[in-house]
């Protein structure tokens, strides 16, 4: 079986075993929103451009932290045994950053539909918006899928994700934001076409160095 295939199969036994624990996925939809409502309640509509997209990418690194912790927790050691026998760790790490990226991508788009709805506001470049999304959720999910590898080594402790994942995010939140307030103040493409293309280079960076030393974590 070729390489692609063995991934993409991967990616959708992952999805498989998602959607039979259906109390994971309502957890982090539940995350989501009572946060979103907490806003709601705090702020009461009246909210500034600046702090609309601050708000958005908080309430998206945690719920992402929460979403992408259970990556390599919740494998049982008899799956972990069929990972280790049947598939190479590059395989293994490349399927669950494509499945933590999508799942954040739709994580993303549902808050922010949900954010629209209760806090609307004016965005003038839709299209570099949603390409932020798209860009930060690439970003986090290499970024935290790498370290929950790195933490199912550790003894499985869920709070080594935050205190590794988080000044590694810091980063890359950084340019997500601005980005997306460029965006948001409809600054012209030629505006944010250089820090796209950091965005661009961090993530295939950080995706490069994933399938490169995650074999070497995972014969340990």
């Amino acid at each position: 079986m070729s390489f692609s295939r063995k991934v993409a199969q991967l990616v959708l036994l992952e999805a498989r075993l998602e959607w039979k624990n259906k109390q994971s996925i309502t957890a982090l939809l539940i995350y989501s929103l009572a946060s979103i409502f907490v806003t709601y309640l705090a702020f009461q509509q009246t909210i500034d451009l600046t702090t609309w997209n601050s708000l958005f990418w908080l309430i998206m690194l945690f719920a992402s932290t929460n979403a992408i912790a259970k990556s390599f927790l919740q494998d049982s050691k008899g799956l972990q045994l069929y990972y280790y026998s049947m598939l190479s760790p590059k395989q293994l790490i490349l399927a669950k950053i494509i499945y933590n990226l999508l799942l954040l991508s739709g994580l993303s788009l549902v808050n922010f539909f949900i954010f629209q709805l209760i806090f609307p506001i004016e965005i003038n470049e839709i299209a570099q918006y949603l390409l932020s999304i798209l860009l930060g959720s690439i970003g986090l999910s290499t970024v935290l899928t790498m370290v929950a590898g790195i933490v199912s080594k550790a003894n499985n402790n869920a709070a080594l994700l935050a205190i590794l994942g988080f000044p590694l995010l810091f980063p890359l939140l950084s340019i997500i934001i601005q980005c997306s307030m460029n965006a948001i103040n409809g600054f012209d493409w030629m505006v944010n076409q250089q820090l796209f293309i950091v965005l661009i280079s961090l993530n295939l960076i950080t995706i490069l160095l994933s399938y490169l030393l995650f074999p070497y974590l995972w014969r340990e």
